[in-house]
């Protein structure tokens, strides 16, 4: 087929969800495709080398590319995402110690705590949906770690805002109008807190993220409006709390390949570390990540005009036969023969997250999943009749059931 031919536009985008892209492509056999998508040309790119075309500024800009329903949801107005060059670097400096290893270790002992707390409660209820404990649990423990204090009510609906916000990101209909109204809710809610926290009402924990984000000031020296600051405060916590959907997936795992927990329990050696990263290969999040091209743009002998979309196949690279074999096979231990690469594994972004756009909490997601992973693996539970399937036209996707457990007692 000419590496010029367009596939012709397709509302499958809305109907197919983490198909659509991987299909389009599979049909062309290429790791690149031109092609129009709602009314635009787009590229779409695949693979190591793509990451690093899709990362590059003077090829892919996110100025003005993301929707506004996506912003609107997830990522807020004026959010870091939205930003370019030097505006982009100076922003991303708030959200870089985020990558220190205290950082990590410290986030994840405190949602590791969260959890202890909370497994007592589950042990009083006939049965427990894993996917919902676990949004409270670890909004409860990131927050305390953010130096944000929430009262027992305020941690409930906040958790369930944040769930939300990304639960309709990427939909129409209800669940997209709850997402929202969760994020207004909650801009305001941490726009005033950030307000008391300048103005001496309440103090930030010196240091904490609560702290930082009052104080962090743009490149032209300016500090964050209160709302803009809200939305960089959400913009940690709502992403940590994000990991609410790989941790249901690990349950997932777990369920459907019990040896798995078996090695948890032992503690094998880096053990935790593969199992996290194949959670999550192998589980759906987001199905692609996407740009305005900056110029005229060839791949691989594709092309792109200036303005067009060039998006990146997140789900179909971390299943790609030609990067993992055995793409569809749930194997933990690929990871401790063949650690991932920077630009092969990218359920979070590709590319250097100290200077570009690959999500700099990364290495605070696979710690959490690491910690909470072993708590599930040490936690006596039976997984009653359920349907845990987990439907691909649904974006993002998780088990239909939530993973519904009943907690046993020691």
């Amino acid at each position: 087929m000419s590496p010029h031919r367009l596939v012709p536009e397709s509302l499958a985008l809305l109907t197919e969800g983490y198909a659509w892209l991987p299909d389009l492509m599979r049909a062309e056999d290429d790791t690149a495709l031109s092609f129009r998508v709602l009314g635009r040309p787009a590229l779409a790119v695949r693979g190591p080398e793509a990451v690093r075309f899709f990362y590059d500024e003077s090829h892919v800009r996110r100025h003005g590319a993301l929707p506004g329903p996506v912003l609107s949801t997830l990522f807020g107005h004026g959010a870091v995402h939205t930003l370019d060059g030097e505006a982009h670097r100076q922003r991303k400096s708030f959200f870089l110690p985020l990558l220190e290893t205290d950082a990590v270790t410290g986030s994840a002992e405190h949602i590791a705590t969260a959890w202890d707390e909370a497994v007592p409660r589950w042990r009083q209820q006939p049965s427990v949906v894993l996917f919902n404990a676990v949004g409270r649990v670890i909004t409860r423990g990131v927050c305390r770690w953010a130096g944000v204090s929430l009262a027992e009510d305020e941690e409930e609906r906040l958790a369930r805002d944040l769930l939300a916000m990304v639960d309709g990101f990427a939909t129409a209909g209800a669940r997209h109008w709850r997402a929202r109204r969760a994020r207004a809710r909650q801009e305001q809610r941490f726009a005033d807190l950030v307000g008391d926290v300048r103005s001496g009402t309440v103090r930030a924990p010196a240091g904490s993220v609560l702290d930082r984000v009052c104080r962090h000031r743009d490149a032209d020296g300016a500090e964050l409006t209160p709302r803009i600051a809200a939305v960089e405060l959400l913009n940690v916590i709502r992403p940590t709390t994000a990991l609410t959907w790989f941790v249901t997936f690990a349950a997932h795992a777990l369920h459907r390949w019990p040896e798995h927990g078996e090695r948890l329990r032992a503690g094998e050696a880096g053990f935790a570390t593969a199992f996290a990263h194949e959670v999550r290969r192998f589980y759906p999040f987001a199905p692609f990540l996407g740009g305005r091209a900056v110029t005229d743009l060839t791949w691989q002998g594709r092309h792109v005009p200036a303005g067009g979309l060039v998006l990146l196949d997140v789900h179909g690279q971390n299943h790609d036969e030609r990067l993992w074999k055995d793409p569809y096979s749930f194997r933990p231990e690929r990871f401790l023969d063949h650690p991932p690469g920077r630009d092969e594994l990218i359920p979070q972004g590709g590319a250097d997250p100290r200077t570009g756009h690959r999500c700099p909490g990364e290495a605070l997601a696979v710690g959490v999943l690491e910690t909470l992973s072993r708590r599930l693996a040490d936690l006596p539970y039976e997984v009653p009749p359920q349907d845990p399937t987990i439907p691909l036209d649904r974006v993002p996707t998780r088990p239909r059931s939530g993973m519904i457990i009943r907690t046993l007692a020691r």
